[in-house]
């Protein structure tokens, strides 16, 4: 599985507004700060999350960015496939142009296995990720390394 930036930003990002809600809307800048994410790359994929519903704005003083719906309610894949982040294995397209027009003797092996790893993903809700323990620790690392100034504007501690 080759999983790119874009789609692991994408879930460090909306796993980031799920452990932060109750502070209510969060900037992209503060989540940038906490998760060493340019702020300009969070507004590319926030721009892709707002489309899909999964999360909403709120403009003004205070205003920023919360989820859409309940953490339970969203899964790992809805994040990647809502910044069109592909879980394909292979290095053919689906239809199977993988050797000039036609299917490579293994293609249906790695089209069975993305689909099992989207499946897997697809199980995986941002609540169940909240309640783990490891990450808990870390969000009140980084919590913790904020309000006391460790880090910088740029993200860096």
């Amino acid at each position: 599985m080759r999983l790119t930036t874009k789609g692991r930003y994408a879930v460090t990002a909306m796993l980031d507004l799920a452990l932060n809600a109750e502070k209510g809307p969060i900037s992209l800048a503060d989540i940038s700060k906490r998760q060493e994410i340019s702020l300009s790359y969070l507004e590319q994929l926030f721009a892709k999350l707002r489309q899909q519903s999964l999360v909403s704005s709120v403009r003004g003083p205070g205003g920023g960015y919360k989820l859409s719906r309940e953490p339970e309610a969203i899964s790992v894949a809805q994040i990647i496939d809502a910044v069109n982040e592909s879980l394909d294995v292979t290095n053919c397209e689906r239809q199977g142009n993988c050797q000039q027009g036609q299917q490579c003797l293994t293609h249906h092996l790695w089209i069975d296995l993305s689909d099992r790893i989207h499946a897997f993903l697809s199980s995986i809700s941002l609540a169940s990720l909240v309640q783990q323990d490891e990450v808990q620790e870390v969000s009140v690392r980084q919590n913790s390394a904020r309000e006391l100034g460790l880090l910088d504007v740029s993200g860096v501690q």
